[in-house]
């Protein structure tokens, strides 16, 4: 799925295109937690690493943490390829978001409507992501992904380092 873009992502030129990898990692839940990602950009075949860690936080904040980050490092408008192994996080953007928005930041849980966990992530990302035409792909946590096992080791090292 798309995001809405903006007038800068819909613009008639094309846009440059990244393929931003994720990944995210909680020494306990809550807990030490990290996050890191990659972003190339094929057409000039370079690449970034970038990671970040959290004294007390969740996997699922990491997980969020993780494409927000690759989303800031970005310098203008481009089209992105989000490649997660977070369910949570592909839906959300792809599925939940736009009724969270709709009412209010919330979800109905048994009933009563509650307000979204993680919502200031959640809010982050929204602003990010009409910035850019993104997508999701989502891949298999832990199968030998190469890409998603180096996050996951970016990941880690960054959960260890504030633990």
């Amino acid at each position: 799925m798309s995001s809405a873009p903006s007038s800068d992502a819909s613009s008639s030129a094309p846009l440059p295109f990244v393929k931003l990898f994720t990944d995210g990692a909680c020494r306990g839940n809550p807990g030490p937690g990290g996050w890191g990602c990659i972003l190339r950009h094929p057409a000039s075949g370079s690449e970034k690493e970038i990671s970040g860690g959290v004294t007390l936080t969740t996997n699922n904040q990491m997980e969020l943490q993780a494409v927000i980050s690759g989303l800031e490092a970005l310098k203008s408008p481009s089209e992105v390829e989000v490649v997660t192994d977070s369910k949570y996080v592909a839906q959300g953007c792809e599925e939940w978001m736009a009724g969270w928005k709709r009412n209010g930041w919330r979800r109905k849980e048994g009933g009563a409507w509650k307000p979204v966990k993680n919502v200031e992530y959640w809010q982050k990302l929204d602003e990010l992501l009409v910035k850019h035409r993104v997508r999701f792909t989502h891949v298999r946590g832990h199968m030998g992904h190469p890409e998603n096992e180096r996050c996951d080791v970016l990941a880690v090292a960054a959960a260890l380092a504030v633990s």
